[in-house]
C-alpha cells in the first residue's frame, strides 16, 4: 500500500452530545415555562386599563394604558401616596378613576389656602403640586370613616375627586386596584408608577 506524502487530514465526524442537547431543551423549555408563568401571575393579578384625562399630569397623560395590581388590597390598605384605581361611588357603569390616596380612614381633612391639612397640620407634598384654586366639599373639615379615603389628582385644577361633591371619599370597596404600572407612550418605556 501507497502511502501519501505531504499533509493529511482527517475529517472527524460531528456528533451531537445527548448531554448538550439535552441541557440546551431543558434550558429552553425551563425560559419559555417561566415568561409563561410571568405572563399568568401579572394578567391574573393585574388588570389593564386607561387614564382618562388630565388629572393626573404629569404622572400620567390622557389616554395612557396602565397595569393595575387588583390583589394587593386584598392583603393590605392603600397607603399615603398610592395611586388608585375606583369606580366612584361602586358605579360600574362609570369609567375608572385614577388619583392619588392623600387622606386615609379617621384622618381629618381640610383644604385651606389651597393646601391640604390632615388633622390641623399642613401635609408636606411636593412643591410642584398647584395651590387648589377651588376647595370643593374639603372647604369645611371631613372626617373620613374606618374604610374611606381621601383623593385628589395631581393636576388638582383639572381635577374631578374627592373635593368633589359626586364622588367624595372614596370607599375602599370601590377600590379596584392600585396602579402598578404605565405602558410605552411615544419616546417612554414601561415604568412603576411612583
Amino acid at each position: 500500500m501507497a502511502r501519501r506524502k505531504g499533509l493529511t487530514f482527517y475529517q472527524k465526524k460531528k456528533r451531537l452530545n445527548p448531554k448538550v442537547i439535552k441541557d440546551v431543551l431543558e434550558l429552553l423549555v425551563g425560559g419559555l415555562v417561566a415568561v409563561f408563568l410571568a405572563f399568568v401571575i401579572i394578567f391574573s393579578v393585574g388588570m389593564r386599563t386607561s387614564v382618562i384625562g388630565d388629572s393626573m399630569e404629569p404622572v400620567l397623560y390622557n389616554g395612557q394604558e396602565i397595569l393595575m395590581n387588583r390583589i394587593i388590597y386584598r392583603l393590605t390598605t392603600p397607603k399615603r401616596g398610592d395611586v388608585i384605581v375606583f369606580l366612584p361611588n361602586g358605579n360600574q357603569n362609570s369609567h375608572y378613576y385614577v388619583k392619588r390616596v392623600v387622606g386615609l380612614p379617621g384622618e381629618t381633612i381640610q383644604i385651606r389656602d389651597g393646601r391640604v391639612y390632615i388633622d390641623g397640620l399642613l401635609l408636606s407634598e411636593d412643591d410642584s403640586l398647584d395651590e387648589m384654586a377651588d376647595p370643593g366639599i374639603a372647604q369645611n373639615e371631613m372626617t373620613l370613616a374606618q374604610d374611606e379615603f381621601f383623593v385628589l389628582g395631581d393636576n388638582r385644577n383639572s381635577s374631578e375627586d374627592s373635593r368633589s361633591g359626586n364622588i367624595g371619599a372614596v370607599k375602599k370597596d370601590n377600590i379596584v386596584g392600585k396602579a402598578w404600572f404605565h405602558m410605552k407612550t411615544g419616546d417612554e418605556s414601561i415604568g412603576l408608577i411612583e
